[in-house]
């Protein structure tokens, strides 16, 4: 310890101890603890050690040492100082803490070195007294008297905050309240000042913005807006009187508040929030201020006024004043474009910024103050219309309500709410050091030191407290986009007030007006939905004003709405399900729009609700590489050793991606030939994971290995990778027995296998079966299911028809052993590609069964014109006089030998065997009427080859190509028109 002599003074503190305790100029602190060793009393010896210890955990040891010594030096009592804070380990905590973290308060003690008592313990607070004493307003020296007055205040509530004793949150409310009676202090000080116009005009102040809020800085502007009413005799002019002396006291209120004196000063008081800014009277009566706020205030002048609150003056004015602006404040949110232009001022906000200040701004920053309050404010002013709950006036206040409500999520908003204290503490730590109005963070090494160690960090503290800082604004920065550019908010604030919560006929009003036919159904669905005080009831409530509005602009709101209790109903219990909708991007959006408009992927969804989470984004709705999808699929099989359960993978990864590749094409993410392929993808790889299953189980019941090699040969549409949502898969079944099996054992192994097969993919379940059609093998369905690849090949040479060449354009071998797959190709190539191309018997043959198609086929009734796939230009027609180029050409043309119509056509065009223009009329046909096949099969969920009739399918075919419900006819006319084309091609190509 510190040995003290009455007759030699104090030995000096070795300078290794003061430097392990922080302290950065040794020489300076040891001259300092010297001195006020030496005015210690002796028996207050111990005290100064314990005094360095507090002294080295405050933010600047140095500053704290040099506060200290300055109050030891200037006090009276100076040996009564050292001894109580020997003894009083709360004064001792509290004295270092100031003076370590504001050398500016520090100034303040030593100036008046009496108030160090107020730091003891038990001290009074002053809670609600004024800061001036009765009387004290009309002395002349009464603005000095406040400004000291206010300083001692604040030292408390400094020594409270530095101490941990008050979080921060609680700081700011002091501060608020500091602020009030501040204000009141000095609108006294007017009032002794101003005595005629004080009998003149009630004047009340009205706190916006942090004072507002009770959330206010240590040094900050405070906002405040000024109301009047006219005191009665005030003469004929009495309005014009009162409004002059009204605007002479709040004038002279603000410069009591914002002079520099001996005594220092206050803060300024800021009325540039009032009507018309600073070019508006400075106080206006209460219908003033409301006539402004009906006519013509900003979106922004809502915002601010989201916080105001009577601070001072005639209190039952102030209440007047709320009274009359809080409900034009929370009817904003319906304004158009709001949501929108708050987005758009915070951009502003930050694009004003000077580029050099971006990185180190706390407060208009990205990840700064400013986006946690902006995305809090926004979300109160939307759902605080219709919600009572949230309409708090401070940030972290309404955070909470907002996150107990369910409008943000529990783990964001606590988030939020961390990082919102963390960056107010910084800001009251930077702000404390020299009592100066700041939010950017000094580029020095000595602030970050200091800022590092006033929140705890001794260990390279300046380093620690950047990677906190850096770590708070990417937290900040990351939940402001989530929050702030929220979809929901702009559906919900389109929304009239009156209609977030209406009674059961004006919702059953509401609902009709809006398209629901059966009005008292939707009602139920949405009393279930909403039904409760669980946190699952309130985030639906949240959600449906928007998504009911989502549902109307599509062609069935009732069954988007049933669907969308069903979806709920399986996954409301979730942890993710009514997050993601609340939250995540346009999931909601998307969401509504698919139930809305198409009956087969919801009922994809349906039995299989967590598909939902493939609309969080962008990637999720990407379909997936043939390769991976092999690859699961083959492992889902082998993984299970009950082949049932092995199926059922399967059969359950189909659903998914067909589910995928739905809503995907409902939201116009995909073509119709990346349909078709997405769709071929999704079969081959069913048909190899069922193919592995098959194998299993019949090898299971044979009790050995299966004696053969099988392949799936792919046909039709699945071979030509233009599979749509209806179509079978048509296939054939190849198979080469193992050495040394007999012909009969292993042909019963090759059927069993295709049958069991055929069985398990047909199995009803929660997605589409999948038919397995073999129609298309030699001798249709009277030959054999399965044959060996001699048989095959024996039979194309003695026996094919001219439709069995035809057929084999499309046949792609992909799916089981690769070498048979190889070897089938080899065999089959010669014939659909014969080298003296086509003869001239068998041309007429074609043209013959394509005129019988044409005649038999269309089913009785049906409109010619109406039909995409066997009327005239549609699908048939195209797919026909391709095929008969290529059964010409393909030998000598080897574009032509693909599976696939479009780039055979492409082909057709390079090699010169149709010119441009007729290809790119039967192209359009083909695909216009691929795609209408798929939306009719999308929005019914049954399969149909005819244009609709009925209206709610025209209504919703119409809604899924991009126009609006009411627009088929301009659907039908664009077939029409491209069929009618197309059709002139094929008569000149394949008729002549």
């Amino acid at each position: 310890g510190v040995s003290v002599s009455a007759d030699t003074g104090a030995a000096p503190v070795a300078p290794g101890r003061l430097a392990r305790l922080g302290f950065r100029d040794v020489a300076t602190a040891q001259e300092r603890v010297r001195m006020v060793a030496t005015l210690a009393a002796p028996d207050a010896d111990g005290g100064i050690d314990q005094l360095l210890g507090d002294l080295a955990r405050s933010a600047d040891p140095d500053a704290a040492l040099a506060g200290v010594a300055a109050l030891v030096e200037a006090a009276d009592d100076a040996v009564d100082l050292l001894r109580t804070v020997a003894a009083d380990v709360v004064l001792r905590t509290r004295l270092a803490a100031v003076c370590g973290a504001s050398p500016a308060l520090a100034e303040h003690l030593a100036a008046h070195p009496e108030h160090w008592h107020d730091l003891r313990a038990g001290r009074p607070t002053y809670g609600e007294q004024p800061l001036l004493a009765a009387g004290d307003a009309t002395a002349p020296e009464a603005a000095d008297v406040l400004r000291v007055a206010y300083r001692r205040r604040l030292l408390g509530v400094a020594a409270s905050d530095l101490t941990g004793e008050t979080p921060v949150a609680a700081v700011g409310a002091a501060l608020a309240d500091l602020a009030d009676a501040t204000l009141q202090a000095a609108l006294d000080v007017a009032a002794a000042r101003l005595p005629a116009q004080a009998a003149q005009a009630r004047l009340a102040v009205i706190a916006l913005g942090k004072s507002g809020g009770r959330e206010l800085n240590y040094v900050s502007d405070v906002d405040v807006v000024f109301v009047h009413e006219p005191i009665g005799g005030t003469g004929d002019g009495g309005e014009d009187t009162a409004s002059r002396a009204a605007a002479q006291l709040a004038s002279t209120m603000m410069r009591v508040c914002s002079e520099h004196t001996g005594a220092g000063t206050v803060w300024p008081v800021d009325a540039a929030l009032r009507p018309e800014g600073r070019a508006g009277p400075l106080s206006r009566t209460v219908s003033g201020h409301r006539g402004y706020y009906e006519r013509w205030a900003s979106s922004w002048e809502f915002q601010a006024l989201l916080k105001a609150r009577p601070a001072a003056g005639d209190r039952a004015l102030g209440a007047a004043y709320l009274d009359a602006i809080t409900p034009l404040v929370w009817q904003a949110g319906e304004r158009p474009g709001f949501v929108a232009e708050v987005q758009s001022m915070r951009r502003k906000v930050v694009d004003h910024i000077p580029v050099e200040q971006v990185p180190r701004a706390l407060k208009l920053g990205p990840g700064g103050l400013r986006d946690v309050e902006f995305a809090v404010q926004l979300l109160q002013l939307v759902h605080g219309r219709g919600d009572e709950t949230l309409r708090g006036r401070s940030t972290l206040g309404a955070l909470e309500a907002l996150t107990r409500g369910g409008y943000v999520g529990r783990d964001d908003g606590a988030a939020l709410a961390r990082s919102y204290e963390f960056l107010r503490t910084v800001e009251h730590r930077l702000q404390l050091w020299a009592l100066r109005r700041t939010q950017v963070l000094p580029d020095d090494d000595e602030t970050p030191r200091r800022l590092g160690r006033a929140l705890g960090h001794r260990s390279d503290p300046a380093a620690a407290f950047e990677r906190d800082w850096a770590a708070c604004t990417r937290e900040v920065r990351r939940l402001h986009e989530k929050l702030f550019y929220r979809p929901l908010l702009a559906a919900v604030a389109a929304l009239p007030g009156a209609e977030l919560r209406l009674s059961t006929d004006a919702a059953k009003q509401r609902l009709a007006a809006l398209g629901y036919v059966d009005s008292r159904s939707a009602l139920g669905h949405l009393e279930a939905l909403t039904a409760g005080l669980t946190r699952r009831a309130a985030i639906q409530r949240q959600l449906l004003p928007a998504l009911l509005g989502w549902f109307a602009a599509g062609p069935d709101p009732d069954a988007a709405l049933l669907a969308f209790r069903r979806v709920s109903d399986r996954l409301g219990t979730t942890h993710w399900y009514l997050r993601r909708l609340r939250d995540e991007g346009e999931t909601a959006q998307l969401l509504a729009r698919v139930l809305a408009s198409s009956g087969y992927a919801t009922d994809l969804l349906l039995g299989a609700p967590d598909s939902v989470a493939l609309l969080g984004g962008g990637a999720e709705l990407v379909p997936r590489p043939r390769e991976v999808l092999l690859r699961e699929m083959t492992s889902a099989a082998h993984r299970h050793a009950d082949p049932g359960a092995g199926i059922e993978a399967v059969r359950a990864m189909r659903r998914r991606e067909l589910c995928r590749v739905a809503v995907a094409d409902v939201l116009g993410l995909l073509d119709v030939e990346a349909v078709g392929d997405a769709l071929t993808d999704v079969t081959l790889a069913t048909l190899t994971g069922a193919l592995a299953v098959a194998t299993q189980t019949v090898g299971a019941e044979l009790r050995e290995p299966v004696p053969i090699r099988i392949a799936v040969v792919a046909m039709g549409r699945l071979g030509g990778h233009e599979m749509g949502y209806a179509s079978d898969a048509d296939v054939m079944f190849v198979h080469v027995p193992v050495s040394g099996t007999a012909e009969r054992a292993s042909a019963e192994a090759a059927h069993a296998v295709a049958q069991e097969m055929r069985r398990i993919l047909a199995l009803p379940g929660d997605a589409p079966a999948l038919e397995l059609d073999a129609g298309l093998r030699p001798e249709g369905r009277q030959g054999p299911l399965v044959r060996t690849l001699a048989s095959y090949s024996a039979y194309y040479a003695r026996w094919s028809q001219p439709w069995e060449t035809q057929a084999l354009l499309r046949a792609e071998p992909l799916v089981g052993d690769t070498e048979v797959c190889q070897r089938f190709r080899a065999v089959i190539d010669p014939l659909r590609w014969p080298a003296a191309g086509l003869d001239a018997a068998s041309e007429t043959e074609i043209r013959r069964i394509k005129a019988r198609v044409d005649a038999e086929r269309l089913p009785r009734g049906a409109d010619p014109s109406m039909h995409v796939k066997l009327g005239p230009g549609g699908l048939t027609d195209v797919e026909w006089t391709v095929q008969l180029l290529q059964l010409r050409h393909a030998h000598h043309v080897p574009g032509l030998r693909t599976t696939a119509t479009l780039p055979a056509l492409e082909a057709a065009v390079a090699a010169q065997l149709l010119d441009r223009t007729d290809a790119d009329a039967l192209g359009a046909a083909w695909r216009l009427a691929q795609r209408l096949r798929n939306q009719m099969m999308l929005a019914r969920g049954r399969a149909s080859d005819s244009l609709p009739r009925d209206p709610r399918d025209r209504a919703a075919v119409a809604y899924l190509l991009g126009k609006e419900i009411d627009e088929f006819e301009q659907v039908t006319d664009e077939w029409r028109r491209t069929a009618r084309r197309a059709r002139a091609v094929v008569e000149r190509v394949f008729w002549t």
